[in-house]
């Protein structure tokens, strides 16, 4: 008898635990999401009395949200987030919605029926998923990183093929962590690494090729130091031109000053050498006597031929 009576009490408490276990759910939402929680279902020949929702978040105090059928009227308590209301007329859907869903949404939400049969409980154990920012790069000492930032959970990161790899988990402060795998492969024939993310919004694989970031990132850096240099030579080169052409120009004007300078000294040594030098003289006496003899020549041949008619 004592033995039956234990096993009695085994199986009242194992459906009794079953029972609890049944009456509370855990639910996991993405945020920005819309959320509906149900209450438990009512018979059809249950006549309902009251539904009441306890909702309890982390560092907020208890909002309770009820309804009364034989009054029609509904009530809050300590209630003042908006996106957590009715999903519709709580006479016809006494469900509750989130929406849209926040990181501080996260707590337990519990609905109680009551009806001419009893009182009926279920609950919900709600948590909210942040979908991580996922980037896979290069540093310039070949080591590649993949970074699952400011996810809720924290995700798991994995390599292909894998490596000498260190991981990092960084929490942000508001439920969510940032992680951050750094890998590097002394097999230089490893030419192509990918990055699995697994995270309860979802998964994602990015791959990238070894050696490609760390030639744009030395290509990137090349440019920027030759190119304020060639700006540098053209302005310096543009201005050497300019130099040297005002100069040539200074040089043109000088030469023509001097010029003018030797030929109005000239003018008056000529006039004087002329008036003065006996050379000059002899000269101009030689140039009037043979104008003189052309004359006479000529008035000689003009006599003749007078004569001879």
């Amino acid at each position: 008898m004592p033995c039956t009576l234990g096993t009695f009490g085994l199986w009242l408490l194992l459906i009794l635990t079953v029972s609890l276990v049944a009456a509370n759910t855990s639910l996991s939402k993405p945020v920005d999401t819309k959320a509906v929680l149900s209450c438990p279902p009512i018979t059809q020949k249950a006549v309902l009395v009251t539904i009441r929702w306890e909702i309890i978040l982390r560092d907020k105090p208890s909002c309770t949200r009820a309804y009364r059928r034989d009054t029609n009227e509904t009530r809050a308590i300590n209630c003042s987030d908006e996106t957590i209301s009715w999903d519709s007329r709580p006479d016809r859907n006494p469900a509750l919605q989130i929406n849209p869903v926040a990181i501080t949404h996260d707590g337990y939400y519990r609905c109680e029926v009551v009806t001419t049969h009893g009182h009926f409980y279920h609950g919900y154990h709600l948590k909210v998923l942040v979908a991580p920012e996922v980037t896979l790069f290069q540093l310039e000492n070949e080591t590649i990183v993949c970074r699952a930032a400011a996810g809720k959970p924290a995700a798991q990161i994995s390599w292909t093929p894998g490596g000498d790899c260190h991981t990092v988990e960084e929490p942000l402060g508001n439920d969510t962590v940032t992680v951050q795998s750094s890998c590097r492969w002394e097999d230089h024939r490893v030419s192509n690494v990918s990055c699995s993310v697994y995270h309860l919004t979802g998964n994602r694989s990015l791959s990238i090729e070894r050696n490609s970031g760390v030639q744009s990132a030395v290509y990137v850096k090349t440019v920027y130091i030759i190119l304020p240099v060639l700006i540098i030579l053209v302005i310096v080169g543009s201005i050497c031109l300019w130099k040297i052409g005002v100069c040539r120009k200074c040089k043109l004007k000088k030469r023509e000053a001097n010029s003018v300078a030797e030929e109005d000294e000239m003018q008056p040594y000529a006039s004087y050498t002329e008036k003065n030098n006996p050379l000059y003289d002899t000269v101009s006496q030689v140039k009037r006597s043979e104008v003189l003899q052309n004359e006479a020549d000529g008035l000689c041949l003009h006599t003749s031929y007078i004569t001879g008619i």
